[in-house]
């Protein structure tokens, strides 16, 4: 009797643990990444949000995984299924092919992710691009208002811009041709110091996102891309077609 109760015991274990297995492998369940910057956290944050409100599907949330090129990379190999993407930086960046207006890079984007099993959702309706940004009162004093104004005093301030801007082919490299625009110094650092780099006077100029928050606070003033360099980045949600497939209820 002993025995048979041991016996009985360790089956009733064993069901146990084989029924939590499954019901764990049954889980529906979505992973949603972001860039190591606040943007992309809050907008990655939303999305997911909004699927735990509206779906049975258990979010699992990855943030501040690093750059942009780092959180394609993760969603190409389905270790995250949905981030909050830029059409400029998807066209120009991924996949290196011209922009155009906001309307043809919207629809670049979607033609282009296609082939790697992505898909896009709509965008959430602003542009995020790059810009210049300068103290408010140095702007007045040069009058400097477009890049090309910047350009004939450039030379003798510090540019403070994200590693990322540094390397990327829509970023310092085009625009310094472009512009023929020097600098006493560059400064590579991650966006979250560029604002106290300015502040400690560490820098002079920074590449700033035109959306950033800190522009007003800090009294800057954001220059002209008088020659359009910068591509259109509306931001946008990009989710693996599998995904989409597994779970129709997102669309």
């Amino acid at each position: 009797m002993k025995n048979y109760k041991i016996i009985t015991l360790m089956i009733s274990i064993v069901l146990i643990f084989t029924l939590a297995a499954c019901s764990s492998g049954d889980e529906k369940s979505l992973t949603v990444g972001s860039r190591n910057n606040t943007e992309s956290i809050i907008l990655a944050n939303i999305m997911g949000q909004l699927i735990s409100a509206k779906t049975d599907i258990k979010v699992i949330n990855k943030d501040n995984l690093g750059g942009s090129n780092v959180l394609w990379n993760a969603v190409l190999k389905d270790e995250i299924q949905l981030i909050p993407d830029y059409s400029g930086t998807i066209v120009a960046n991924y996949y290196q092919e011209p922009t155009g207006t906001a309307e043809e890079t919207l629809e670049s984007t979607k033609r282009l992710i296609d082939q790697d099993g992505l898909t896009a959702f709509n965008a959430f309706g602003f542009n995020n691009t790059y810009t210049l940004a300068i103290a408010e009162s140095v702007a007045e004093e040069h009058n400097i208002k477009t890049f090309s104004d910047f350009v004939s005093i450039s030379d003798t301030f510090t540019f403070g811009a994200v590693f990322e801007f540094l390397d990327r082919p829509d970023g310092f490299p085009g625009f310094q041709e472009e512009y023929g625009i020097e600098f006493k110094e560059v400064k590579g650092m991650d966006h979250g110091m560029m604002y106290r780099s300015f502040q400690s006077g560490d820098v002079d100029v920074i590449n700033s996102y035109s959306t950033d928050g800190q522009l007003q606070i800090y009294d800057l003033r954001v220059l002209e891309d008088d020659k359009s360099y910068f591509p259109p980045y509306h931001a946008l949600p990009i989710i693996r077609k599998d995904a989409l497939e597994k779970y129709p209820e997102l669309n």
